[in-house]
């Protein structure tokens, strides 16, 4: 059983992190891969969820809210928003 719940948790971390990185545009590929790849190993169930559900969301309205430039929904409020919003996860390769 519990190699089944490890095996399911790591294809969810796969899963995520592909989606975290193929975005659609560069900048957002930095923005959520970069995020993703820099916390991932620290959250929990309940981040999980939360990173699931946001990108589901618009890269552009996912950028707006890290950059400022749009108001952060209620449900996307907290410490995981936060760490999105300082953007000091960002690495761009030269």
């Amino acid at each position: 059983m519990t190699d089944s719940l490890d095996q399911a948790h790591q294809d969810r971390l796969k899963r995520l992190h592909y989606r975290a990185w193929h975005r659609g545009t560069r900048e957002a590929d930095y923005m959520i891969g970069g995020f993703f790849d820099t916390f991932h190993a620290q959250w929990g169930e309940e981040q999980l969820v939360w990173f699931e559900k946001l990108i589901d969301e618009e890269d552009v309205d996912i950028m707006g809210w890290a950059l400022g430039t749009l108001n952060t929904p209620p449900e996307y409020e907290g410490p995981m928003m936060a760490a999105l919003k300082k953007l000091d996860y960002v690495d761009i390769p030269r």
